[in-house]
């Protein structure tokens, strides 16, 4: 049995993907973590869109999280495809997760003690300082790699736990 050159790239390229998820899924779940430490999270949809609305400049990345439970709400799909076209006006990054409740777990609850409504998620770097971390930095080249295959709003997979 012989292997094809295009099949060992096939397979070159599944296992690249595959590591580049992995890579991204963890990149995500260590940005999410850093950013809630330093207060630089905003979790909610309306609560994300009020802040893209008056300091879009201080927006370092966007996550849209859905499961099957919502993917037929219109509302939230109206609202998901405005905060993407407003990321992509601003050169903002987006990524899709595909567990709410995770993101929910990561992102912690309100000051009643309910969930956050994960579905949207910024990650923001306040003020002159620029806030840098090494998982923000993968997830921006993550991005961009999967824009160069029309990927235009990657999927990410968290870590399990």
């Amino acid at each position: 049995m012989t292997l094809e050159l295009e099949e060992i790239r096939g397979q070159e390229s599944a296992l690249d993907t595959t590591d580049r998820l992995q890579i991204a899924g963890t990149a995500l779940e260590e940005l999410l973590v850093s950013a809630k430490k330093q207060d630089y999270l905003t979790v909610g949809v309306y609560e994300s869109a009020k802040v893209m609305n008056v300091d879009a400049d201080n927006v370092a990345f966007c996550v849209l999280a859905t499961d099957e439970e919502y993917e037929c709400d219109i509302a939230l799909q109206i609202h998901f495809t405005l905060i993407q076209a407003f990321c992509f006006d601003n050169d903002i990054n987006v990524v899709r997760v595909n567990d709410i409740e995770r993101l929910a777990d990561l992102v912690g609850t309100d000051e009643t003690g309910e969930p956050k409504d994960a579905h949207c998620i910024l990650v923001t770097s306040p003020g002159a300082e620029s806030w840098k971390d090494p998982a923000l930095d993968k997830l921006h080249l993550f991005c961009e790699e999967s824009r160069s295959v029309y990927d235009w709003v990657p999927t990410i997979t968290l870590p399990e736990r």
